[in-house]
């Protein structure tokens, strides 16, 4: 099957508008804590989403994981470990610099590291982004991502900037730039680790092409992997806040907690809203049991929606020939454009003036033209 970096620039986009939308169902759940809506979701992306569309579109996935390196396993969940450190305090740079914002911060520096590090370790970085024509197109996408970042994070900042501080509370309930912008440094380093790990992990694509699977699904196995590598990390500090908040029989429908999930409103799942007791205070306690049906269904189509983005990534992978790490570039890109549009949708920027506003269209403008650059060094890499 020969490589299409337009089918592959599409994928990307799918990936990126399921990364993007995620949160949303969340929004919707009533009645339990975060560690427990977060766990239930989680179990969704990182176990049984990952394995049961592995084992449906790819050949002899125990026969493929069997004959994987004890080595390459361990460094795609190491990894995943990591990316988990990441996923954790995602949601917290939203609770404290709102969807737009926060998107651009994290997402800026996890495209830089994901994208550059991979080549770099593997001491190719010269011969293919340097060494020729479509390498340097590549890597002048790579620039105007960048810029496009820089430009959606300048709106967002002035944004916020201009907004009194009832009216900041008013969209984001616990806004806080420079917490915000700490927490999203971290996030973003430590989210590129998903990057580290697909890359560990192309021995296992190697295995699963060799197994008979088709190119567009080899990466499914690698996703089971580090995904797991996430479970790991999240499923420990969720269990940690069941112990300690005594949450576990809100999944039996026992009332223990306020109606955390859509006091979030914009900031999606918060990462951290139940690690401080102080502010339970102002947040009203519903009476009634869970809806146990609609909050584990809600759970379900989230958790799917956030594995979706990698499923979609793989694919999208697969379509960009020897460039193949510039799907981080793409995919990052896709995300934060969707991620601005909800943004809007969500109010955001209601509030904010034309000449913001059209700042980050600007922004959003440089990420599409971004699309189109890199789409278009891989093509013409054929």
């Amino acid at each position: 099957m020969t490589p299409n970096p337009l089918l592959g620039v599409i994928f990307h986009w799918l990936g990126g508008l399921a990364s993007a939308s995620f949160y949303v169902p969340y929004r919707g759940v009533k009645r339990w804590s975060w560690e427990i809506f977060w766990l239930t979701g989680g179990l969704f992306s990182w176990l049984l989403a990952p394995w049961l569309f592995a084992a449906v579109q790819t050949q002899d996935l125990m026969g493929v994981m069997a004959q994987v390196p004890s080595k390459i396993v361990g460094l795609c969940v190491l990894f995943g470990v990591l990316w988990g450190f990441g996923g954790l305090t995602y949601g917290l740079t939203m609770r404290y610099l709102g969807l737009s914002l926060g998107m651009a911060v994290v997402l800026g520096l996890c495209t830089v590291f994901g994208t550059l590090i991979p080549p770099i370790v593997q001491g190719d970085f010269a011969d293919k982004l340097l060494a020729s024509a479509s390498g340097r197109i590549i890597l002048l996408g790579l620039v105007v991502t960048l810029a496009g970042i820089v430009v959606v994070a300048m709106a967002g900042a002035r944004k916020d900037a201009a907004l009194s501080e009832d009216a900041k509370k008013a969209v984001i309930a616990e806004f806080d730039f420079k917490k915000g912008v700490a927490v999203a440094v971290f996030s973003g380093v430590m989210s590129a680790c998903f990057a580290f790990g697909l890359a560990a992990g192309e021995p296992i694509k190697a295995l699963s092409a060799a197994a008979g699977t088709g190119p567009l699904w080899t990466g499914l196995p690698v996703l089971c992997l580090v995904m797991f590598g996430g479970l790991l990390t999240n499923g420990a500090w969720c269990a940690y806040l069941i112990v300690r908040n005594r949450s576990a029989g809100e999944w039996f429908g026992r009332t223990s907690a306020p109606d955390l999930a859509p006091a979030a409103q914009s900031s999606g799942a918060s990462a951290a809203a139940p690690q401080e007791p102080a502010r339970l205070a102002d947040v009203a306690v519903k009476p009634g049991k869970p809806p146990l049906l609609a909050n584990y269904l809600l759970c379900a189509l989230a958790g799917t929606a956030w594995y979706f983005q990698f499923f979609f990534y793989t694919m999208g992978e697969s379509q960009m020939g020897r460039f193949g790490f510039s799907s981080w570039t793409l995919h990052m890109a896709s995300i934060i454009i969707f991620g601005t549009l909800w943004g809007f949708a969500l109010k955001e920027w209601k509030d904010a003036r034309p000449g913001v506003r059209a700042l980050v269209w600007t922004g959003v403008a440089l990420l599409i033209i971004a699309t189109i650059i890199i789409g278009y060094g891989n093509m013409i890499a054929r």
